[in-house]
């Protein structure tokens, strides 16, 4: 057995994690933003106008 290539495949495998949890938090921060920006355009929408009390109270089931 080879303790050399044990080690080079040691220090591949905590190199494939590192960069795997990069990944991850890249990929959360992304998600972050993309929530945030999406609370601002809901947040940026006008309210809606209220509708007279006679509409809305029926719907016309025939085609």
């Amino acid at each position: 057995m080879d303790l050399t290539g044990l080690s080079s495949v040691s220090t591949a495998l905590s190199g494939a994690r590192t960069g795997d949890s990069a990944a991850v938090l890249v990929q959360k921060k992304a998600m972050d933003l993309a929530a945030q920006n999406a609370q601002q355009l809901l947040e940026a929408l006008p309210q809606p106008t209220n509708n007279p009390p006679h509409l809305g109270q029926n719907v016309d089931v025939k085609a």
